[in-house]
C-alpha cells in the first residue's frame, strides 16, 4: 500500500515534461512503496518565449496522461497543474514540505532548466538520459582535438557501433548516405495522393488542456482547432507503425520537396512523439531497418531517416551540451535586425513566407526544407539577430525542445556559431525554392530577377548576403563556386543590388 501523499518519500524522482518515459533511468531502483514521482506545470515554460497554443497544450496533455499512467500503476504522484511559476520556485516548495531523502532527475534537456533545478535543489542526483543513443561524454570523446566537427564522420561512428544498416564493416548498399538520391522535387502536376498521417482525436483529458490553453494563453500566436497529436505512448507507436507502413517508402526521394497546402507530404511527424520521450528512437530505426528488409521500403528513404535519428538528432545534442551556454550567444556574421512582424501573423506578399509560416501558426508544424531554406534562410538573408530567430523556432514548433532547436538554428540555419556545426551557410536565392515547391507560382516575385520591382526578395537578399560577407566567405572553399559568380557583377550590379536589398530591409 501507497504511503500517504504527506509522509515523506524515501526518493522523490523529478519527470520533467520532455521526460515521459516509463522506462527512464530517473526509475531505476524506484520503489513504489517508499518513493514518489514530482511533476509540475508552470507558467514560465509557456511564456519565457511566446509559446505556440498547439506546443503548449501537446506538452500539458502528455504530461498528464502519464501522470495518470503512473498513478494507475500504484505510483505516487505529487502533480501541480499550471501554476504561475518556475521549477525551481515549485520545487523548492514541495522539498520543503515533503523533506525527501534524495532527489532524482534525468539529465534536462535544456541548460536553463537543469541550472534552475540544481540551484532548487543542492545535492540533486542527475542521472544518464537513456533515451538517447550516445552519452555526452562519448560525444565530447568524438570531438577532443577536431578542428570542425562534422556530422558525417560522428554519424559513421554511430552506424559501426549500432551495426546498424551495415555488410560487415561496410555500409548497406556500398555508400554511408544516400543524400544526393533524396532532393527530388515534384513535377508541375504536384505529388498527388499522399497517405494522411494517422490523427488522433482529443479525449477529455487532452480536450481539458485544449479549454485551459485557450483561456490562460488566449494573446499567443497559433490555433488549436486541428490539434491531433499523439500525446500517449500508444498513439506514437501507432504513429509510429502508420509512417512505416504508408509514407517512408516514398519519404527519402522527395523529403526536400514542398508544396502548397501539404504541410506533412512524406514526412514522419514523429519528432514531438521522439522528443517528449513518448517513442524510443532505437523503436522507429529498428521499424524503418526492418521495412528495408523486407523489401517495403527502398535503402535511400530507410538510410535517409536512420540519419535524421542516429546521426542528426544525436549530434545535434552533442553540439547543444559541448558548447553551451555560451553557444547561444553566438553570432559570427554580426547579425541585429530584428525578426519582421509576419513571422507571427503570416502576413506578407511573399507566398512562399506566407504558406509555410501561415502553416506554422495553424499547426505548430513544418517540415526540415520548410524551416531550413524558407523562414531559416529568410532570417539570415535578412541579417535577423540569431537569438531572435532561435526564440521564434522554440516558440512555435510542437517539437521545439531547446537541446535539438537551438544548434538546428544558430548552427545549421543562420550560420551564427561560423561554422562549428554546418559546413557553409546555407543560403540560396529565390530559385532554390521555385526548384523545390509551386510557392512562386502565382507569386507577384519573379526568382529570376534581383533587382526592378518584380524582384524577388530572397533573390536581391542572397546576393546582398555575398557582397556584405564577401571577405569571411572567401575563407570557406564550399562557397567557391557561389563567390565566383559574385565576381562576375559589375561595380553598377553591385551598387544596384545593395540599394535593391535596402528598399527590401525597411520594408521587413
Amino acid at each position: 500500500m501507497n504511503f500517504h501523499p504527506k509522509a515523506r518519500p524515501r526518493h522523490l524522482v523529478i519527470v520533467l515534461g520532455d521526460q515521459l518515459d516509463k522506462d527512464s533511468a530517473g526509475f531505476d531502483g524506484f520503489d513504489a512503496e517508499q518513493d514518489a514521482v514530482w511533476m509540475a506545470e508552470v507558467t514560465g515554460e509557456a511564456t519565457h518565449v511566446w509559446s505556440h497554443k498547439a506546443r503548449i497544450a501537446i506538452f500539458l496533455a502528455a504530461m498528464r496522461h502519464f501522470r495518470d499512467e503512473l498513478r494507475g500503476r500504484g505510483i505516487t504522484v505529487h502533480y501541480r497543474e499550471l501554476c504561475d511559476s518556475t521549477f525551481g520556485e515549485e520545487l523548492t516548495k514541495t522539498v520543503r514540505q515533503l523533506k525527501p531523502q534524495r532527489m532524482i532527475v534525468v539529465e534536462p534537456g535544456e541548460w536553463r532548466v537543469q541550472e534552475d533545478l540544481k540551484q532548487a535543489v543542492p545535492g540533486l542526483e542527475v542521472r544518464v538520459d537513456r533515451h538517447f543513443l550516445s552519452a555526452k561524454e562519448e560525444f565530447a570523446a568524438h570531438a577532443k582535438g577536431r578542428k570542425q566537427l562534422r556530422l558525417e564522420y560522428f554519424y559513421r561512428e554511430m552506424r559501426r557501433k549500432h551495426n546498424l544498416l551495415m555488410d560487415g564493416d561496410q555500409p548497406v548498399g556500398g555508400t554511408w548516405n544516400f543524400d544526393k538520391d533524396n532532393r527530388g522535387s515534384f513535377s508541375k502536376d504536384g505529388p498527388g495522393l499522399i497517405p494522411k498521417p494517422v490523427g488522433f482525436k482529443p479525449d477529455a483529458t487532452t480536450r481539458e488542456v485544449l479549454k485551459l490553453v485557450e483561456k490562460r494563453f488566449a494573446k499567443h500566436p497559433g490555433r488549436l482547432d486541428q490539434f491531433d497529436w499523439p500525446v500517449t505512448r500508444q498513439q506514437a507507436q501507432q504513429a509510429l507503425a502508420d509512417f512505416i507502413a504508408n509514407r517512408l517508402p516514398d519519404f527519402g526521394r522527395v523529403e526536400d520537396a514542398m508544396w502548397t497546402g501539404q504541410p506533412y507530404l512524406y514526412h514522419s511527424r514523429l519528432a514531438a512523439a521522439l522528443n517528449l520521450k513518448l517513442l524510443d528512437p532505437r523503436a522507429a530505426i529498428a521499424a524503418a531497418v526492418e521495412a528495408y528488409r523486407k523489401k517495403r521500403a527502398p535503402i535511400e528513404a530507410v538510410e535517409g531517416f536512420v540519419r535524421q535519428l542516429l546521426g542528426w538528432r544525436e549530434y545535434i545534442r552533442g553540439v547543444y551540451w559541448q558548447f553551451m551556454p555560451g553557444y547561444a550567444n553566438l553570432n559570427t556574421l554580426n547579425a541585429t535586425r530584428p525578426l519582421p512582424e509576419f513571422y507571427w501573423t503570416g502576413d506578407t506578399e511573399m507566398n512562399c513566407l506566407r504558406e509555410v509560416i501561415g502553416q506554422t501558426l495553424a499547426l505548430g508544424f513544418a517540415h526540415h526544407i520548410q524551416r531550413l531554406m524558407v523562414t531559416g534562410t529568410y532570417a539570415l538573408l535578412l541579417g535577423v539577430d540569431p537569438v531572435e530567430v532561435h526564440k521564434w523556432y522554440l516558440a512555435v514548433y510542437v517539437d521545439a525542445v531547446e537541446w535539438v532547436e537551438l544548434p538546428n538554428v544558430l548552427g545549421m540555419s543562420q550560420y551564427a556559431d561560423g561554422g562549428i556545426m554546418a559546413s557553409k551557410p546555407y543560403v540560396a536565392s529565390g530559385k532554390y525554392i521555385q526548384r523545390m515547391s509551386n510557392y512562386c507560382v502565382g507569386c507577384r516575385f519573379d526568382p529570376a530577377q534581383r533587382i526592378g520591382p518584380q524582384a524577388c526578395p530572397f533573390t536581391t537578399l542572397y546576393w546582398d548576403f555575398l557582397l556584405r560577407h564577401e571577405k569571411l566567405l572567401a575563407k570557406n572553399q564550399r562557397m567557391t563556386m557561389q563567390l565566383k559568380n559574385l565576381a562576375r557583377l559589375t561595380a553598377a550590379d553591385r551598387l544596384a543590388i545593395r540599394e535593391q536589398a535596402g528598399q527590401v530591409t525597411a520594408n521587413a
